[in-house]
Protein backbone atom coordinates (compact mmCIF):
# COMPACT_ATOMS: atom_id res chain seq x y z
CA UNK A 1 0.00 0.00 0.00
CA UNK A 2 1.33 3.43 -0.98
CA UNK A 3 1.96 6.26 1.45
CA UNK A 4 1.07 9.94 1.47
CA UNK A 5 3.73 12.62 1.70
CA UNK A 6 2.53 13.30 5.23
CA UNK A 7 3.08 9.69 6.28
CA UNK A 8 6.52 9.53 4.67
CA UNK A 9 7.80 12.66 6.39
CA UNK A 10 6.22 11.85 9.75
CA UNK A 11 7.85 8.42 9.75
CA UNK A 12 11.23 9.77 8.63
CA UNK A 13 11.32 12.40 11.38
CA UNK A 14 10.00 10.21 14.18
CA UNK A 15 12.60 9.79 16.93
CA UNK A 16 10.59 7.56 19.25
CA UNK A 17 7.10 6.58 20.33
CA UNK A 18 6.33 8.05 23.75
CA UNK A 19 4.50 6.35 26.67
CA UNK A 20 1.66 8.84 26.11
CA UNK A 21 1.03 7.34 22.67
CA UNK A 22 2.38 10.43 20.96
CA UNK A 23 5.54 10.48 18.86
CA UNK A 24 8.70 12.46 19.44
CA UNK A 25 9.20 14.26 16.14
CA UNK A 26 12.48 15.85 15.06
CA UNK A 27 12.00 19.36 13.65
CA UNK A 28 14.08 19.97 10.54
CA UNK A 29 13.57 23.74 10.42
CA UNK A 30 12.54 26.16 13.15
CA UNK A 31 11.42 29.66 12.19
CA UNK A 32 11.22 32.48 14.72
CA UNK A 33 9.77 35.97 14.96
CA UNK A 34 9.57 38.61 17.66
CA UNK A 35 6.11 37.90 19.09
CA UNK A 36 6.19 34.28 20.27
CA UNK A 37 9.93 33.81 20.85
CA UNK A 38 10.81 36.08 23.82
CA UNK A 39 8.93 33.88 26.32
CA UNK A 40 10.52 30.75 24.84
CA UNK A 41 14.05 32.13 25.12
CA UNK A 42 13.32 33.17 28.71
CA UNK A 43 12.27 29.59 29.50
CA UNK A 44 15.49 28.02 28.25
CA UNK A 45 17.59 30.73 29.92
CA UNK A 46 15.90 30.01 33.25
CA UNK A 47 16.71 26.32 32.84
CA UNK A 48 20.28 27.04 31.76
CA UNK A 49 19.76 25.29 28.43
CA UNK A 50 21.49 26.03 25.12
CA UNK A 51 19.82 26.06 21.71
CA UNK A 52 20.62 22.53 20.59
CA UNK A 53 20.86 23.14 16.83
CA UNK A 54 21.11 26.90 16.18
CA UNK A 55 21.87 26.20 12.51
CA UNK A 56 18.33 24.83 12.14
CA UNK A 57 16.71 28.06 13.40
CA UNK A 58 16.19 31.29 11.48
CA UNK A 59 14.51 34.49 12.62
CA UNK A 60 13.10 37.73 11.30
CA UNK A 61 11.05 40.66 12.60
CA UNK A 62 7.68 41.14 10.93
CA UNK A 63 4.63 41.52 13.17
CA UNK A 64 5.49 44.70 15.06
CA UNK A 65 7.76 46.54 12.64
CA UNK A 66 6.25 49.71 11.12
CA UNK A 67 5.79 49.73 7.35
CA UNK A 68 6.32 53.45 6.81
CA UNK A 69 10.00 54.21 6.29
CA UNK A 70 10.05 57.20 8.64
CA UNK A 71 8.97 55.05 11.58
CA UNK A 72 11.44 52.20 11.16
CA UNK A 73 14.50 53.89 12.65
CA UNK A 74 15.68 52.49 15.98
CA UNK A 75 14.59 52.72 18.68
CA UNK A 76 11.03 52.19 17.45
CA UNK A 77 8.53 54.76 18.71
CA UNK A 78 6.42 52.06 20.37
CA UNK A 79 8.44 50.96 23.45
CA UNK A 80 6.79 47.52 23.54
CA UNK A 81 7.60 46.94 19.87
CA UNK A 82 11.17 48.11 20.42
CA UNK A 83 11.60 45.75 23.36
CA UNK A 84 10.33 42.78 21.33
CA UNK A 85 12.64 43.70 18.44
CA UNK A 86 15.65 44.17 20.70
CA UNK A 87 15.06 40.93 22.60
CA UNK A 88 14.84 38.88 19.39
CA UNK A 89 17.97 40.55 18.08
CA UNK A 90 19.88 39.85 21.31
CA UNK A 91 18.59 36.29 21.67
CA UNK A 92 19.71 35.46 18.13
CA UNK A 93 23.13 36.96 18.84
CA UNK A 94 23.50 35.13 22.15
CA UNK A 95 22.49 31.73 20.80
CA UNK A 96 24.07 31.92 17.33
CA UNK A 97 20.83 32.03 15.32
CA UNK A 98 20.71 33.66 11.88
CA UNK A 99 18.64 36.85 12.09
CA UNK A 100 17.17 38.31 8.91
CA UNK A 101 17.00 41.88 10.19
CA UNK A 102 16.09 45.08 8.32
CA UNK A 103 19.77 46.01 7.99
CA UNK A 104 20.49 42.77 6.10
CA UNK A 105 17.98 43.50 3.30
CA UNK A 106 16.57 40.03 4.00
CA UNK A 107 13.83 41.06 6.43
CA UNK A 108 10.22 40.26 5.71
CA UNK A 109 7.22 38.22 6.77
CA UNK A 110 8.58 34.92 8.10
CA UNK A 111 6.44 32.75 5.80
CA UNK A 112 7.70 34.65 2.78
CA UNK A 113 11.34 34.89 3.85
CA UNK A 114 11.68 31.12 4.49
CA UNK A 115 11.02 30.08 0.88
CA UNK A 116 12.74 33.20 -0.47
CA UNK A 117 15.99 32.31 1.29
CA UNK A 118 15.74 28.60 0.48
CA UNK A 119 15.61 27.43 4.11
CA UNK A 120 12.16 26.01 3.38
CA UNK A 121 12.65 22.76 1.47
CA UNK A 122 10.63 19.66 0.55
CA UNK A 123 10.49 16.58 2.73
CA UNK A 124 11.13 18.23 6.09
CA UNK A 125 9.25 19.12 9.26
CA UNK A 126 8.92 22.87 9.84
CA UNK A 127 7.67 24.58 12.98
CA UNK A 128 7.13 28.22 13.87
CA UNK A 129 5.31 30.07 16.63
CA UNK A 130 2.75 31.32 14.14
CA UNK A 131 -0.50 29.71 12.99
CA UNK A 132 0.09 30.34 9.28
CA UNK A 133 3.21 28.16 9.16
CA UNK A 134 1.20 25.80 6.96
CA UNK A 135 2.28 28.13 4.12
CA UNK A 136 5.58 26.24 3.84
CA UNK A 137 3.70 23.05 3.01
CA UNK A 138 3.49 24.39 -0.54
CA UNK A 139 7.03 23.05 -0.92
CA UNK A 140 6.13 19.51 0.08
CA UNK A 141 6.88 19.75 3.79
CA UNK A 142 4.94 19.16 6.99
CA UNK A 143 4.73 22.67 8.39
CA UNK A 144 2.69 23.76 11.40
CA UNK A 145 2.30 26.48 13.99
CA UNK A 146 3.21 25.99 17.65
CA UNK A 147 2.83 27.88 20.93
CA UNK A 148 5.56 29.63 22.92
CA UNK A 149 6.17 26.68 25.27
CA UNK A 150 6.64 24.44 22.23
CA UNK A 151 9.01 27.02 20.73
CA UNK A 152 11.10 26.53 23.87
CA UNK A 153 10.93 22.74 23.41
CA UNK A 154 12.24 23.03 19.87
CA UNK A 155 15.00 25.45 20.86
CA UNK A 156 16.16 23.12 23.62
CA UNK A 157 15.65 19.69 22.03
CA UNK A 158 14.81 20.21 18.34
CA UNK A 159 11.86 17.87 18.92
CA UNK A 160 8.15 18.00 19.72
CA UNK A 161 5.64 15.47 21.06
CA UNK A 162 2.94 15.03 18.44
CA UNK A 163 0.14 12.73 17.37
CA UNK A 164 -0.21 11.87 13.67
CA UNK A 165 -2.99 13.53 11.71
CA UNK A 166 -5.44 12.01 9.27
CA UNK A 167 -5.01 13.13 5.67
CA UNK A 168 -7.73 14.62 3.47
CA UNK A 169 -6.99 15.13 -0.20
CA UNK A 170 -8.70 18.13 -1.77
CA UNK A 171 -8.65 17.89 -5.56
CA UNK A 172 -9.09 21.07 -7.56
CA UNK A 173 -10.30 20.22 -11.05
CA UNK A 174 -11.36 22.25 -14.06
CA UNK A 175 -9.88 25.68 -14.71
CA UNK A 176 -9.88 29.17 -13.22
CA UNK A 177 -11.81 31.71 -15.26
CA UNK A 178 -10.30 35.18 -15.68
CA UNK A 179 -10.45 37.07 -12.41
CA UNK A 180 -10.38 33.94 -10.22
CA UNK A 181 -7.20 33.34 -8.22
CA UNK A 182 -5.75 30.83 -5.72
CA UNK A 183 -7.13 33.01 -2.90
CA UNK A 184 -10.62 32.30 -4.23
CA UNK A 185 -9.91 28.56 -4.33
CA UNK A 186 -8.75 28.75 -0.71
CA UNK A 187 -11.86 30.62 0.43
CA UNK A 188 -13.92 28.10 -1.56
CA UNK A 189 -12.60 25.04 0.31
CA UNK A 190 -13.06 26.79 3.66
CA UNK A 191 -16.59 27.75 2.67
CA UNK A 192 -17.33 24.15 1.67
CA UNK A 193 -15.70 22.33 4.60
CA UNK A 194 -16.03 24.94 7.36
CA UNK A 195 -13.57 26.50 9.79
CA UNK A 196 -13.57 23.32 11.89
CA UNK A 197 -13.73 20.86 9.01
CA UNK A 198 -10.00 20.23 9.04
CA UNK A 199 -9.59 19.59 12.77
CA UNK A 200 -7.46 16.46 13.14
CA UNK A 201 -6.44 16.54 9.47
CA UNK A 202 -3.59 17.45 7.21
CA UNK A 203 -4.88 18.78 3.89
CA UNK A 204 -3.18 17.57 0.71
CA UNK A 205 -3.97 19.93 -2.16
CA UNK A 206 -3.99 18.14 -5.50
CA UNK A 207 -5.56 18.04 -8.95
CA UNK A 208 -4.68 19.61 -12.25
CA UNK A 209 -5.39 23.15 -11.01
CA UNK A 210 -2.76 22.80 -8.26
CA UNK A 211 -0.29 21.21 -10.67
CA UNK A 212 -0.72 24.20 -13.01
CA UNK A 213 -0.42 26.72 -10.17
CA UNK A 214 2.86 28.53 -9.57
CA UNK A 215 4.57 28.29 -6.19
CA UNK A 216 3.13 31.57 -4.99
CA UNK A 217 -0.40 30.33 -5.64
CA UNK A 218 0.32 27.09 -3.78
CA UNK A 219 1.63 29.08 -0.83
CA UNK A 220 -1.65 31.00 -0.68
CA UNK A 221 -3.61 27.75 -0.82
CA UNK A 222 -1.59 26.22 2.03
CA UNK A 223 -1.46 29.43 4.06
CA UNK A 224 -5.20 29.29 4.68
CA UNK A 225 -5.32 25.61 5.69
CA UNK A 226 -5.31 26.64 9.35
CA UNK A 227 -8.37 28.82 8.70
CA UNK A 228 -10.18 25.62 7.74
CA UNK A 229 -9.08 23.96 10.98
CA UNK A 230 -6.30 21.85 9.44
CA UNK A 231 -2.96 21.87 11.28
CA UNK A 232 -1.09 21.17 8.05
CA UNK A 233 -1.67 21.92 4.37
CA UNK A 234 0.70 20.76 1.64
CA UNK A 235 1.26 20.21 -2.07
CA UNK A 236 3.41 17.47 -3.54
CA UNK A 237 6.76 18.81 -4.79
CA UNK A 238 7.39 18.86 -8.52
CA UNK A 239 9.66 20.55 -11.06
CA UNK A 240 8.16 23.96 -10.26
CA UNK A 241 9.16 23.44 -6.64
CA UNK A 242 12.71 22.51 -7.55
CA UNK A 243 13.09 25.38 -10.03
CA UNK A 244 11.90 27.86 -7.40
CA UNK A 245 14.47 26.67 -4.85
CA UNK A 246 17.45 26.28 -7.17
CA UNK A 247 20.06 28.95 -6.51
CA UNK A 248 18.41 30.33 -3.39
CA UNK A 249 20.93 31.43 -0.70
CA UNK A 250 20.35 28.46 1.61
CA UNK A 251 19.38 25.84 -0.95
CA UNK A 252 21.78 22.88 -1.37
CA UNK A 253 24.56 23.39 -3.91
CA UNK A 254 26.50 21.05 -6.20
CA UNK A 255 26.45 17.39 -5.18
CA UNK A 256 24.27 18.25 -2.18
CA UNK A 257 21.64 19.59 -4.59
CA UNK A 258 21.63 16.36 -6.59
CA UNK A 259 21.29 14.29 -3.42
CA UNK A 260 18.51 16.50 -2.08
CA UNK A 261 16.69 16.39 -5.40
CA UNK A 262 16.64 12.61 -5.33
CA UNK A 263 14.99 12.65 -1.91
CA UNK A 264 12.57 15.42 -2.82
CA UNK A 265 11.30 13.54 -5.86
CA UNK A 266 10.57 10.44 -3.78
CA UNK A 267 8.76 12.20 -0.95
CA UNK A 268 5.61 12.95 -2.97
CA UNK A 269 2.50 10.91 -2.21
CA UNK A 270 2.45 7.55 -3.97
CA UNK A 271 -0.14 7.05 -6.75
CA UNK A 272 -1.77 4.29 -4.69
CA UNK A 273 -1.71 6.21 -1.38
CA UNK A 274 -4.86 5.80 0.71
CA UNK A 275 -6.53 8.90 2.15
CA UNK A 276 -8.85 9.23 5.11
CA UNK A 277 -11.12 11.49 3.08
CA UNK A 278 -11.29 13.01 -0.40
CA UNK A 279 -13.05 16.15 -1.59
CA UNK A 280 -13.28 17.62 -5.08
CA UNK A 281 -13.78 21.27 -5.98
CA UNK A 282 -14.73 22.13 -9.55
CA UNK A 283 -12.91 25.36 -10.32
CA UNK A 284 -15.00 25.89 -13.44
CA UNK A 285 -17.81 26.91 -11.07
CA UNK A 286 -15.78 29.37 -9.00
CA UNK A 287 -16.18 33.14 -9.08
CA UNK A 288 -14.22 35.61 -6.95
CA UNK A 289 -15.00 35.15 -3.25
CA UNK A 290 -15.60 37.80 -0.57
CA UNK A 291 -16.09 37.18 3.14
CA UNK A 292 -19.04 38.97 4.74
CA UNK A 293 -18.81 37.78 8.37
CA UNK A 294 -16.34 37.20 11.20
CA UNK A 295 -14.77 33.90 10.10
CA UNK A 296 -13.22 32.97 6.73
CA UNK A 297 -16.01 30.41 6.31
CA UNK A 298 -18.61 33.17 6.09
CA UNK A 299 -18.16 34.05 2.45
CA UNK A 300 -20.03 34.26 -0.83
CA UNK A 301 -19.04 34.62 -4.45
CA UNK A 302 -19.08 38.23 -5.57
CA UNK A 303 -22.19 37.73 -7.70
CA UNK A 304 -24.14 36.36 -4.71
CA UNK A 305 -26.01 37.83 -1.75
CA UNK A 306 -25.23 37.63 1.94
CA UNK A 307 -27.22 34.64 3.22
CA UNK A 308 -30.31 35.18 5.35
CA UNK A 309 -29.73 34.69 9.04
CA UNK A 310 -29.26 36.16 12.48
CA UNK A 311 -26.47 36.01 15.03
CA UNK A 312 -23.14 37.44 16.08
CA UNK A 313 -21.71 37.94 12.59
CA UNK A 314 -24.76 39.88 11.37
CA UNK A 315 -24.82 42.03 14.51
CA UNK A 316 -21.10 42.79 14.41
CA UNK A 317 -20.85 43.48 10.69
CA UNK A 318 -24.23 45.25 10.60
CA UNK A 319 -25.07 43.51 7.35
CA UNK A 320 -28.50 42.21 6.45
CA UNK A 321 -29.20 38.87 4.80
CA UNK A 322 -30.23 39.20 1.17
CA UNK A 323 -27.90 42.15 0.54
CA UNK A 324 -25.67 41.73 -2.54
CA UNK A 325 -22.01 41.58 -1.45
CA UNK A 326 -21.12 43.71 -4.48
CA UNK A 327 -21.72 47.35 -3.70
CA UNK A 328 -20.78 47.29 -0.02
CA UNK A 329 -18.65 50.43 0.53
CA UNK A 330 -15.10 50.22 1.91
CA UNK A 331 -12.77 52.67 3.66
CA UNK A 332 -9.39 50.91 3.58
CA UNK A 333 -7.90 48.55 0.99
CA UNK A 334 -4.92 46.40 1.95
CA UNK A 335 -2.69 44.33 -0.34
CA UNK A 336 -0.10 42.34 1.60
CA UNK A 337 0.44 39.71 4.36
CA UNK A 338 1.89 36.19 4.33
CA UNK A 339 -1.19 35.19 2.32
CA UNK A 340 -0.89 37.65 -0.54
CA UNK A 341 2.21 39.82 -0.20
CA UNK A 342 4.37 38.14 -2.81
CA UNK A 343 5.58 39.55 -6.13
CA UNK A 344 2.87 37.80 -8.14
CA UNK A 345 0.22 39.34 -5.90
CA UNK A 346 1.68 42.80 -6.43
CA UNK A 347 1.79 42.23 -10.18
CA UNK A 348 -1.87 41.18 -10.22
CA UNK A 349 -2.81 44.27 -8.20
CA UNK A 350 -0.76 46.59 -10.43
CA UNK A 351 -2.32 45.13 -13.58
CA UNK A 352 -5.77 46.15 -12.33
CA UNK A 353 -4.67 49.56 -11.03
CA UNK A 354 -2.51 50.70 -13.95
CA UNK A 355 -3.85 53.89 -15.51
CA UNK A 356 -6.61 54.23 -12.90
CA UNK A 357 -7.04 56.14 -9.65
CA UNK A 358 -7.88 55.10 -6.12
CA UNK A 359 -11.31 56.34 -5.08
CA UNK A 360 -10.92 59.58 -3.05
CA UNK A 361 -12.89 58.03 -0.17
CA UNK A 362 -10.54 55.06 0.10
CA UNK A 363 -6.98 54.56 1.35
CA UNK A 364 -5.05 51.82 -0.46
CA UNK A 365 -1.97 50.39 1.28
CA UNK A 366 0.32 48.09 -0.68
CA UNK A 367 2.80 46.27 1.56
CA UNK A 368 5.41 43.93 0.04
CA UNK A 369 6.05 40.75 1.99
CA UNK A 370 9.82 41.18 2.13
CA UNK A 371 12.56 43.66 1.37
CA UNK A 372 13.63 41.54 -1.59
CA UNK A 373 10.10 41.57 -3.02
CA UNK A 374 9.99 45.35 -2.55
CA UNK A 375 13.22 45.69 -4.48
CA UNK A 376 12.01 43.38 -7.27
CA UNK A 377 8.70 45.24 -7.53
CA UNK A 378 10.46 48.59 -7.76
CA UNK A 379 12.76 47.23 -10.48
CA UNK A 380 9.60 46.41 -12.46
CA UNK A 381 8.13 49.87 -11.83
CA UNK A 382 5.18 48.52 -9.84
CA UNK A 383 5.72 51.08 -7.07
CA UNK A 384 5.17 53.90 -9.57
CA UNK A 385 1.91 52.34 -10.76
CA UNK A 386 0.69 52.23 -7.16
CA UNK A 387 1.81 55.72 -6.15
CA UNK A 388 0.60 57.37 -9.37
CA UNK A 389 -2.82 55.86 -8.74
CA UNK A 390 -2.89 57.32 -5.23
CA UNK A 391 -1.90 54.23 -3.21
CA UNK A 392 0.66 54.16 -0.40
CA UNK A 393 3.71 52.01 -1.18
CA UNK A 394 5.05 50.66 2.10
CA UNK A 395 8.02 48.83 3.61
CA UNK A 396 8.00 45.08 4.29
CA UNK A 397 6.04 43.71 7.24
CA UNK A 398 2.79 42.16 8.44
CA UNK A 399 1.13 45.59 8.51
CA UNK A 400 -2.68 45.64 8.62
CA UNK A 401 -3.04 41.86 8.65
CA UNK A 402 -3.12 41.86 12.46
CA UNK A 403 -2.23 45.45 13.31
CA UNK A 404 0.45 44.84 15.96
CA UNK A 405 2.09 47.94 14.47
CA UNK A 406 0.93 51.47 13.58
CA UNK A 407 -1.24 50.20 10.68
CA UNK A 408 -4.75 49.88 12.14
CA UNK A 409 -8.38 50.36 11.26
CA UNK A 410 -10.16 53.19 13.02
CA UNK A 411 -13.63 52.81 14.52
CA UNK A 412 -16.15 51.05 12.27
CA UNK A 413 -14.07 51.28 9.11
CA UNK A 414 -14.50 48.50 6.57
CA UNK A 415 -11.36 47.00 5.05
CA UNK A 416 -11.05 45.13 1.78
CA UNK A 417 -8.11 42.91 2.67
CA UNK A 418 -5.94 40.32 0.95
CA UNK A 419 -4.95 38.87 4.33
CA UNK A 420 -6.16 35.72 6.08
CA UNK A 421 -8.46 36.57 8.99
CA UNK A 422 -11.63 38.60 9.35
CA UNK A 423 -12.01 38.03 13.10
CA UNK A 424 -13.56 40.73 15.28
CA UNK A 425 -10.90 43.36 16.02
CA UNK A 426 -8.30 41.55 13.90
CA UNK A 427 -7.16 44.66 12.04
CA UNK A 428 -6.60 46.89 15.03
CA UNK A 429 -9.99 48.39 15.85
CA UNK A 430 -12.29 46.48 18.24
CA UNK A 431 -15.19 47.49 16.02
CA UNK A 432 -13.45 47.45 12.62
CA UNK A 433 -14.75 45.18 9.86
CA UNK A 434 -12.77 43.06 7.38
CA UNK A 435 -13.77 41.66 4.00
CA UNK A 436 -11.26 39.08 2.73
CA UNK A 437 -10.64 38.76 -1.02
CA UNK A 438 -7.87 38.40 -3.60
CA UNK A 439 -5.39 41.26 -4.24
CA UNK A 440 -7.04 41.97 -7.60
CA UNK A 441 -10.43 42.23 -5.91
CA UNK A 442 -8.96 44.50 -3.22
CA UNK A 443 -7.63 46.91 -5.82
CA UNK A 444 -10.88 46.83 -7.79
CA UNK A 445 -12.71 47.79 -4.59
CA UNK A 446 -10.20 50.60 -3.99
CA UNK A 447 -10.91 52.01 -7.44
CA UNK A 448 -14.69 51.83 -7.18
CA UNK A 449 -14.99 52.60 -3.47
CA UNK A 450 -17.00 49.44 -2.87
CA UNK A 451 -16.90 45.70 -3.42
CA UNK A 452 -17.02 45.07 -7.15
CA UNK A 453 -16.65 42.05 -9.44
CA UNK A 454 -13.09 42.19 -10.74
CA UNK A 455 -14.26 40.46 -13.91
CA UNK A 456 -16.17 43.62 -14.85
CA UNK A 457 -12.88 45.54 -14.85
CA UNK A 458 -10.88 42.88 -16.70
CA UNK A 459 -13.30 42.12 -19.54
Amino acid sequence: MGKTLYQKIFEKYTVAKLPSGQYQLFIGLHLLHEVTSPQAFSMIREDGLPVLYPNRSFATVDHIIPTTSGERSRPLKDPVAEEMFARLEQNCKDFGIRFFGPDTEEQGVIHIVGPEEGVTQPGMTIACGDSHTATHGAFGSIAFGIGSSQVADVLASQTLAMSPLKVRRIKFTGKFSKGVFPKDAALAYINKLGVNGGVGYAYEFAGNVVEEMDMEGRMTLCNLAIEGGARVGYCNPDQKTFDFLKGKPYSPKGEAWDKALEYWKNVASDPDAVYDDEVEIDCNKLAPYVTWGITPEQSVMVNEKIPEGIGEAYDYMDFKGGTPIAGIPIDIAFVGSCTNGRLGDLKAAAEVLKGKKVNPNVKLWVVPGSQKIKKEAEALGLDKIFTEAGAEWREAGCSLCLAMNPDKLQGRQISASSSNRNFKGRQGSPTGRTLLMSPAMVVAAAIKGCVVDIRDLLL
